[in-house]
């Protein structure tokens, strides 16, 4: 009541409008808010809220997407002007319009070509930058995964030390992140910083749950709050293995979707181990961050539930160095004379 008090202040809502849970996220909850006139996506931040700069981007990039065909929720201020609005309860509040969406299939038969075309549009519209957009060199999450002594705590030896004690054996997925710790060198071992010449402004977490479509089919973009340079090989890379590797490496999309990207123009490419450096990077953090959020007693339940199901799903998705390879060698295989090339035309 408080959260919606709050919303309902800075926005300049009545006390008639109806609010009903939408879907839960790493970063944050969204509530649907139903006004008689007008219905939003209400979001709520947890932890840090981002930085103004990283909204201010958002904000422009979002017009710049918009212009170039992608479809993304529009974002509104609060009476003041805010994009953040700060609650009671510390979480910080985003407003969006609210469409009605649905997940996207994987499997149907114009996922890859859609997907594609949809990566190219996004790449092309993109301008260069070289830092966070707050100023900050590119985040390490992507490309700098956990130091090995960091997996210490989610081992029976490194939980061992701590009291009250409880461990990876303590949990169900225990025996199974032990078993992919068992790879994370090799896996490691692919990933090194990015070519500064060659970042471009990046969504960075256009996964299954963030590409969705709207009423009448269109795909639309969500979730924007991890906005910030990248190069645009390395998002693809990552983005085939979200969408099309559960629960093995499904090849020929992922070559439908790389091809289509290359005939729209995409100027990324995918031809060396480091150009999976973002998605090993990520998959890792990710899963250390969520298991330390599983194993701490005094965080909130509903975090350490939403962290349980998150690890379940990291564990199955987790690839191996056997797979990167073989999606590499697909690939190649894909590639036509033309495409060795970088496309031109980098907006």
């Amino acid at each position: 009541m408080d959260l919606m008090a709050c919303a309902g202040a800075a926005f300049g809502w009545d006390d008639g409008v109806v609010v009903s849970e939408g879907r839960r996220g790493a970063l944050g909850q969204v509530w649907r808010v139903e006004t008689g006139a007008a219905s939003y996506a209400l979001k709520e931040i947890f932890g840090e809220p981002p930085a103004e700069a990283l909204v201010a981007a958002e904000l422009a990039f979002a017009r710049r997407a918009a212009a170039h065909g992608v479809r993304l929720p529009a974002s509104h201020p609060s009476r003041d002007g805010r994009y953040l609005v700060e609650t009671p309860g510390g979480t910080w509040l985003r407003l969006y319009d609210w469409i009605d969406l649905s997940p996207l299939d994987p499997a149907a038969p114009a996922t890859p070509e859609d997907l594609g075309a949809l990566f190219a549009r996004l790449h092309r519209c993109a301008p260069a930058v070289t830092t966070e957009p707050d100023g900050q060199a590119p985040d390490p999450w992507y490309h700098r995964p956990p130091a090995p002594g960091a997996w210490d705590e989610a081992s029976e030896a490194g939980a061992a030390e701590r009291a009250p004690a409880l461990s990876a054996a303590d949990v169900p997925w225990g025996d199974r992140l032990r078993e992919r710790l068992a790879m994370v060198p090799e896996l490691s071992a692919v990933v090194g910083p990015p070519e500064p010449a060659a970042l471009i402004l990046c969504h960075r977490d256009l996964h299954p749950e963030n590409v969705l479509t709207g009423p009448d089919g269109a795909l639309v973009v969500v979730d924007w709050d991890r906005l910030g340079p990248a190069e645009p090989g390395r998002e693809l890379a990552m983005a085939l293995f979200d969408w099309f590797c559960d629960p093995a490496p499904d090849l020929d999309a992922m070559r439908r979707m790389y091809r289509a990207y290359l005939r729209e123009g995409g100027p990324g490419r995918i031809t060396r181990p480091a150009d999976f450096s973002m998605l090993v990077a990520s998959r890792l953090n990710f899963l250390l961050l969520q298991t330390r959020i599983a194993l701490d007693q005094d965080a909130e339940p509903r975090h350490r539930a939403w962290a349980e199901r998150e690890i379940d799903e990291a564990l199955r998705i987790m690839p191996a160095p056997a797979q990167l390879a073989a999606v590499l060698e697909a690939l190649e295989q894909s590639r036509g004379p033309a495409d060795d090339r970088r496309a031109p035309g980098l907006a």
